[in-house]
Formats: structure tokens, C-alpha cells, sequence
């Protein structure tokens, strides 16, 4: 099977996985326990910390770590509206959010909040005018995706926490495709809280952080829980967060050369698209790495299928969508509609994706197409 994948989730780095064997064999303390091997433990989760702080660009002390990037996104928006600077219960987000920050956000509404949503411009992203008109009096916090994870647009994330702190707003951030492949330090000053996921930059499953601005005074969202100073509850999984840290340096001491290996081999893909490109639509994409695309008249889950029955792993969107079937929510924020939105496919590209394996798949989805459409 050749795997096109990789925003969905990555290999475990061989690195990290001996990392995470050693910590598991010798940091088995607890972090929370008084005793020497509660504090072994303790002093390799404080070190992890430290590094991801500075992966991030931002003091550790407001690092936490969570079992997930969903996770954390829940978490953190819980904690920046007990935070909130302001009253009022008016809250602006995007329309493509991950289903963790949708989901959210949803249950919110049902609780009693305003919601406003926002579109995308024709250029994948939200439009700064439409974000500023949306401010309200009211208006306590606003979270904005970073990357999208189907198109691989990032948000002007540093000009809407400009807008943010201007109106006492405070402001999330789901990084989780973005970390890695981008420098965060740009976008850190700008927000209060956002997260990551040790699993889209080949760390473990079940392992992610989140930075929460230390100026912001949040209570925790289970009273009396003490781990992470309060922010989740359960053991911290001192293993996982060690192996994660050295899968995010390599991400991190990578990210460059990484960039320009992808953007050869998404010109590789593109012109083996070469025999039906004129038909097909391709999104602009700030990351290399994710091609974003849709052949007319052929549902998404079609092609998919098609291409595992030849061995290639590719996706219809973001994997904690496409069980649904529904339309991918990028393409309803691009305001595109009904079977069109449904013909919407991804393609993610990794550090093991080869140039003959890129080329195999282009030619792979013309043989598709015409088998099926043309």
C-alpha cells in the first residue's frame, strides 16, 4: 500500500518509538507521586515541557499535555471562557473547524452562546473584513483553525489576534496540522491558547499539547483535578510526551528542507495529472504537502475506493469526517454545494513519499477517471 495519508496520521518516528521504550522501562513512576521514582518521571515530563515551549516559541508554563489534539482543543476553549476578559456570550468561528472545535462550538450554541461562522474567500481563507465585521460588544472569544487540514491554506492568524486583542477577544488556534510543518513562533505572540498532536509529526497516538496564554486566570473544567495543574485529569503519560518531543525536534529541525522536498514532489504530481488537469480543480494550498482537489462527475468516495483497490491510501477530508459522508466542510465554506462538494479528495504527502510513487498515483487517478467518467 502506498500511503498519501499523512495528514490523517504519520508513522511513528524510529527515534520516538525507542524513546518512548526507554521511558517506559525506566520514567514508569507516576509525576504526580513524592517518591524518587514519581520524581525520575516528574523530571523528564518538566524537560519535555520545556522542549515544546520552545518548539513553539512560548514559556513553558503554558505548556500542558493532553491525551489528543481534540482533546485539547476542547479543553482549551473551555478554559479561555472561564478566562474570558469581558462579559457577554458571543463566540466567532470558521466554517471548516475541525470536528473537535465544530463539535464544541455546537454544544456551546445548544447551551445558550451566539455563534457566527465564517466563510472562506475564494482563496481558502477567512476574510479579515468579514472577521471584523462580525466583532460585537458582546464578542468574548474566537477560534480560527490555523492550517486547513483539506486544502493546506493557513489563516492570517497574527492580523485577527491583532483584531482580537484590540476588542478584549481572547483567541484559540488548532494548530495540529500545522505544527512542524510551519514555524509557530510568528503566530504565538497572537493567540492565547492552541494545540498540537504528537501523531501529524510522526510522534505517538494519544499524546498532544496545548499552549494556554499564562496571563489568561482559567479554572479547570473538572473541579479538584490535579493533573497539569488542573487542566485534564488522568495520569500524564510521561512516555508518550518524551517520544513526542523528539519526533516535534526532528519536525522542527526538518521543517525546511521537508518544504521544498514536497513542493517538487507536488509539481511531480501535478504534471502527471497532466492528460485530465484542464478538468480537474486543484486548491491553492500554503502547505505543499496537501494537495486538495475534486475531478467533476466523480464522487470523492468513488476514487478513494478506486485507488485502494490499487494500493494507494488517499482521503475524501479530514479523517474525523469522511465516516459521515458528508460534504467536506472546506468545500461548503467555499460556498461549494451538493454532488460537487461530494467529488472533493485529498492527497497528503510524507518524508517517506517517493518521487515514482507520486508519479504511480497521478497516473493512477487518469486511469480512474477514464475508467469511470471520461
Amino acid at each position: 500500500m502506498k500511503y498519501f495519508d499523512y495528514a490523517a496520521s504519520c508513522p511513528l518516528d524510529r527515534e520516538a518509538a525507542e524513546v518512548y521504550i526507554q521511558a517506559a522501562s525506566s520514567y514508569y513512576g507516576n509525576a504526580s507521586s513524592l517518591h524518587d521514582a514519581g520524581d525520575r518521571a516528574n523530571g523528564l515530563l518538566a524537560y519535555s515541557r520545556e522542549q515544546m515551549a520552545g518548539f513553539i516559541g512560548v514559556s513553558k508554563d503554558g505548556i500542558y499535555f493532553t491525551g489528543s489534539g481534540s482533546e485539547g482543543n476542547y479543553l482549551a476553549i473551555q478554559a479561555l471562557l472561564t478566562g474570558r476578559k469581558k462579559k457577554g456570550k458571543h463566540i466567532i468561528s470558521g466554517m471548516a473547524e475541525h470536528s473537535s472545535v465544530s463539535n464544541t462550538i455546537e454544544k456551546l450554541r445548544q447551551a445558550g452562546w451566539d455563534i457566527t461562522l465564517l466563510p472562506f474567500h475564494e482563496d481558502g481563507r477567512i476574510d479579515l473584513e468579514d472577521f471584523q465585521n462580525a466583532i460585537r460588544e458582546d464578542t468574548v472569544l474566537a477560534s480560527i483553525q490555523h492550517t486547513n487540514p483539506e486544502i493546506g491554506t493557513l489563516q492570517p492568524i497574527e492580523e485577527i489576534g491583532k483584531l482580537c486583542r484590540e476588542n478584549q477577544i481572547l483567541l484559540h488556534s488548532d494548530c495540529v496540522q500545522s505544527f512542524g510543518k510551519v514555524d509557530m513562533s510568528p503566530i504565538a505572540p497572537f493567540v492565547d491558547s492552541l494545540t498540537v498532536s504528537g501523531h501529524k509529526f510522526y510522534g505517538p497516538k494519544g499524546v498532544g499539547a496545548v499552549y494556554l496564554n499564562p496571563e489568561v486566570r482559567w479554572d479547570p473544567y473538572v473541579p479538584g483535578t490535579s493533573h497539569e495543574h488542573g487542566f485534564r485529569a488522568g495520569t500524564v503519560n510521561v512516555p508518550g510526551i518524551a517520544a513526542m518531543a523528539v519526533a516535534a525536534e526532528k519536525a522542527v529541525r526538518g521543517l525546511e528542507e521537508n518544504k521544498k522536498q514536497f513542493r517538487l514532489l507536488r509539481e511531480m504530481f501535478l504534471t502527471s495529472l497532466e492528460p485530465i488537469r484542464e478538468m480537474c480543480t486543484v486548491y491553492r494550498a500554503d502547505l505543499p504537502s496537501t494537495i486538495g482537489m475534486r475531478i467533476p462527475g466523480l464522487e470523492g468516495q468513488l476514487i478513494m475506493n478506486e485507488a485502494n483497490r490499487y494500493g494507494f491510501a488517499i482521503s475524501t477530508g479530514s479523517a474525523c469526517q469522511v465516516s459521515m459522508q458528508a460534504p467536506s466542510k472546506t468545500m461548503v465554506a467555499l460556498g461549494v454545494e451538493g454532488k460537487t462538494a461530494k467529488e472533493f479528495i485529498r492527497i497528503t504527502l510524507g518524508r517517506e513519499t517517493q518521487p515514482e510513487d507520486v508519479r504511480e498515483l497521478g497516473k493512477t487517478l487518469v486511469k480512474i477517471a477514464r475508467e469511470n467518467r471520461y
